[in-house]
């Protein structure tokens, strides 16, 4: 298994996205349904950690890729809205696979 940037920004990505949704459900319970702590209490600091893993291995992609810093601000973004990472990392993916066009 390769631990490449671009597969280890992958990975984070969508871990930071899956401890979105444990955080939201965790939250949905805490203040909807039963006015329970548990789900804020285990998926807060886990989606704080996948958040700083989604960070650094941004960094780490955007300088092995040399992203401009256009492109690295819109990551940097993506981080925050629930499930963004996932839509920037699917774009990144589709613009990398590419084809480059030749020049004359």
């Amino acid at each position: 298994m390769s631990n490449s940037p671009a597969r280890v920004f992958r990975i984070a990505a969508i871990g930071e996205a899956c401890s979105w949704l444990g955080l939201l459900v965790g939250m949905f319970f805490k203040y909807v349904v039963v006015e329970n702590e548990i789900g804020v209490k285990v998926f807060g600091p886990i989606h704080g950690a996948m958040f700083v893993i989604y960070l650094v291995a941004l960094v780490w992609v955007a300088r092995a890729e040399r992203w401009s810093l256009a492109r690295f601000a819109v990551g940097a973004v993506a981080s925050i809205p629930p499930f963004t990472t996932l839509l920037f990392e699917l774009w990144v993916e589709r613009v990398r696979r590419a084809p480059v066009p030749e020049r004359a």
